[in-house]
């Protein structure tokens, strides 16, 4: 409190100094009106300084002071404000809690400066009473220098203290105050809530997202580095090929990590940030980039919107990379529009002792899928079949469906 009690009193003399051009024209134009010549130099009047406070509290609705009204707060007073975010434009409530504030603090500080101007004088001169020359009029009462005088020291002490006790207490109330007035709206509060609730979710997609593709991409380096040793004295052409898809998929997967990466470091990602996107398009891509042998159906996909597009070819990226993890032989992928959806189907065989490749070594294969079909109100079957592992989909192709 003492430590805070000489930055507090500066804060208070500042909301002082803002309110003396009120002031200042306040008293102009109550001598006007009157038809007499303002005298500055008189005691401030009541009446003026009541009549100015709807002016500053006009004032506070329309000029942008909450900015330096929060610093103030938050380093004079030692208010623990959360500085509230940029709006692109005002909100009615923030800028009457920052108008009830501003006409506050200039009405208190405005009190706090008078007080403060006038005792501290007073309590110098009242020391200064016993050693003066003469008689000194003082409050009314003609006071003579000497023995009798010295009764008003106290006095002037007396006065200081009730300033510095009134300066304390405006102090106080304004830090109490500080953090409710000045501090986010509800409105700001919830828009900020919102904003945090949507970086959450595009950092959830991002590292989806890169979950799929690097991880798809390591499983076709591992699959064809283990063929390309396999063959490479009896069939040096075939480990070449299955380098070349080692290469492919590792640069891909880098240039995505690099991408999203780079979207991480510059801040909050955006709705269209992360990986390129691909689409149903890119089956043919995807296939050849894995190495396997994908034998592919693929119906006409023109009508499929674009963002169940993206998240189809996902689904067919984590399916297929299941597939190269666990199965063997040939993958056998159908895709298809029936009516208003559009289906996906995945099948491969499986070895004997390995029935759930989606849920092994703690993977988020098929929950990764789930999450996916489920953002698009689809359906998902992932299950062992005779000899193998089917992933059936069903993604609606309009939201309603």
């Amino acid at each position: 409190m003492r430590w805070n009690l000489p930055r507090r009193w500066a804060c208070l003399i500042l909301g002082g100094a803002l309110l003396m051009p009120y002031m200042m024209t306040g008293v102009l134009t109550a001598g006007l009106l009157q038809g007499q010549s303002a005298n500055f130099l008189l005691p401030i009047q009541l009446g003026v300084f009541v009549a100015v406070l709807p002016v500053v509290a006009v004032t506070g609705l329309f000029l942008p002071v909450r900015a330096l009204e929060v610093s103030a707060a938050q380093g004079l007073l030692g208010a623990h404000v959360e500085t509230p975010p940029r709006q692109a434009r005002r909100s009615w409530q923030e800028r009457w809690r920052t108008a009830a504030w501003y006409t506050l603090h200039l009405g208190v500080g405005g009190l706090v400066s008078g007080c403060t101007l006038a005792g501290i004088p007073f309590t110098v001169f009242t020391f200064a009473v016993p050693f003066v020359g003469g008689p000194e009029p003082m409050l009314g009462i003609v006071v003579e220098p000497g023995w009798a005088a010295l009764r008003w020291p106290p006095i002037g002490l007396a006065v200081l203290g009730a300033v510095v006790l009134f300066a304390a207490g405006a102090g106080a109330l304004l830090a109490r105050l500080a953090p409710v007035l000045l501090g986010p709206t509800p409105g700001e509060r919830l828009a900020a809530a919102e904003r945090q609730a949507r970086t959450l979710a595009e950092r959830n997609r991002l590292a989806r997202e890169l979950h799929d593709s690097v991880g798809h991409a390591l499983s076709v380096v591992t699959l064809q580095a283990a063929a390309a040793g396999r063959v490479l004295d009896r069939d040096p052409e075939t480990a070449r090929t299955a380098l070349a898809a080692i290469e492919q998929s590792a640069r891909a997967a880098l240039d995505d990590l690099d991408h999203v990466l780079g979207v991480l470091r510059d801040g909050d990602p955006s709705p269209e940030a992360g990986p390129p996107q691909a689409t149903l398009a890119d089956l043919g891509d995807l296939a050849a980039a894995s190495g396997a042998e994908v034998r592919r159906q693929v119906g006409d996909l023109t009508v499929v919107p674009a963002v169940v597009s993206r998240e189809a070819y996902r689904i067919v990226q984590e399916a297929l990379t299941n597939a190269l993890k666990h199965g063997q032989g040939p993958v056998r992928l159908a895709v298809a529009v029936r009516e208003d959806d559009l289906r996906l189907e995945i099948t491969n065989e499986t070895g004997a002792n390995d029935t759930q490749p989606g849920d092994r070594a703690g993977g988020r294969g098929v929950t990764g899928m789930r999450e996916r079909v489920r953002l698009l109100r689809g359906d998902l079957e992932a299950g062992p079949v005779e000899g193998g592992w089917r992933v059936w989909v069903r993604l609606p192709l309009r939201s309603g469906s």
